[in-house]
């Protein structure tokens, strides 16, 4: 067996294992018979309105299709999509899911985690779900807040943070998720925001289409415990000015477009300390500003990228495909080690295995 690469692919060719759907589907074909149970104005309804859209786009046969996800607001996602789905343990959704994927390479397999389940108990199996690149598509819902249980501070919320459980101010630095995720040598990462439901769908469409893991970062709004906490991504007037939008391919350029129609503030690389930084291009040209590359080899320019937000004010955010490279994926590894010991060893015989020269009966 090989994998084929699926640069350019659309979703259905990097799910070639997966069965298709005989039947055309829609938005509806997705939506369980569960009521939504999430706080008024939660951000999740955005993210699974989108989830539920964009699913029949991928042709699968629901039946093939699971979400996993661990403990949380986000983690009632599988209750409403009429698919296969678990409910697990808090923070071992990717490993429950590693399983999954690598036993059953019928099914396209999601994970549905938010900050804390992810990155605090749940973060070394995170992170071993990254390195070892099974094919999972990890959806990490980030409000920098613990909302299910009532607002205490979670490992994304910023320094200073005042909550319920840290009245004088939170002393933890924050973790980057998107820096995490590219220290831990995953082949595809990207940021996205709930509110802007085109956005979104592309980058679920960019992660669908990508063999291995795909962790997607969503920027969610709680509106009850940490309202407002993303507001400079979404208000139009700050929007301009704090998000930049990944093009592979493209100047990485944001701010107030000037004459061509790009953004007036560019991102180029001081000569000097090798360090990122934003200038403006009207008044310094646009010689130095950087083309956007997702797909060097090397995760240099995506870390630099992932570290240009400023943790507090969110100002000069990149959102998008900050990287995706082709990396050999666990579970066809896996299947080809399996095929080769058959093929060398025979089939193996499990009964024989366990009831092997160590067991005894018992007379009863």
């Amino acid at each position: 067996m090989t994998e084929t690469t699926t640069e350019g692919a659309s979703p259905v060719e990097a799910l070639s294992l997966v069965p298709k759907s005989e039947a055309q589907q829609s938005m509806k074909d997705f939506k369980s018979d569960q009521e939504v149970r999430w706080c008024p104005g939660c951000g999740d309804y955005a993210v699974l309105s989108a989830v539920q859209g964009f699913m029949p786009e991928l042709g699968l046969a629901r039946e093939n299709v699971v979400f996993v996800s661990g403990i949380g607001c986000s983690s009632r996602f599988p209750y409403y999509m009429n698919t296969y789905g678990m409910h697990s343990i808090h923070g071992r959704a990717p490993a429950i899911a590693t399983g999954l994927a690598t036993s059953r390479r019928d099914l396209s397999v999601w994970v549905v985690t938010g900050d804390g389940d992810a990155l605090s108990i749940g973060g070394n199996h995170l992170i071993h779900a990254l390195r070892r690149n099974v094919n999972l598509k990890i959806l990490l819902f980030n409000n920098r807040i613990y909302g299910l249980t009532k607002g205490q501070y979670s490992p994304t919320s910023e320094l200073g943070k005042i909550t319920k459980s840290t009245p004088m101010g939170s002393l933890d630095a924050p973790f980057n998720p998107v820096s995490l995720a590219i220290g831990a040598e995953a082949s595809f990462v990207a940021r996205t925001v709930d509110s802007d439901r085109k956005h979104l769908t592309s980058v679920l469409r960019a992660a669908a289409a990508h063999p291995g893991t795909a962790l997607v970062e969503i920027y969610q709004n709680c509106n009850i415990f940490n309202d407002g906490a993303f507001e400079a991504l979404k208000d139009k007037d700050q929007a301009q000015e704090a998000v930049i939008r990944l093009e592979h391919g493209q100047p990485i350029r944001f701010g107030t477009p000037g004459a061509d129609g790009l953004g007036s503030k560019g991102v180029v690389r001081d000569p000097a300390t090798g360090e990122l930084e934003v200038i403006d291009v009207t008044a310094e040209g646009t010689d130095a500003v950087l083309v956007h590359d997702a797909h060097a080899a090397s995760p240099t320019m995506a870390f630099a990228l992932s570290r240009l937000a400023d943790a507090d004010t969110l100002h000069r955010t990149p959102i998008g495909v900050l990287r995706s490279v082709d990396r050999p994926v666990y579970d066809t590894l896996m299947a080809d080690q399996l095929e080769e010991a058959v093929e060398r060893y025979g089939k193996g015989d499990l009964s024989g295995l366990l009831a092997g020269n160590d067991t005894w009966t018992v007379a009863g």
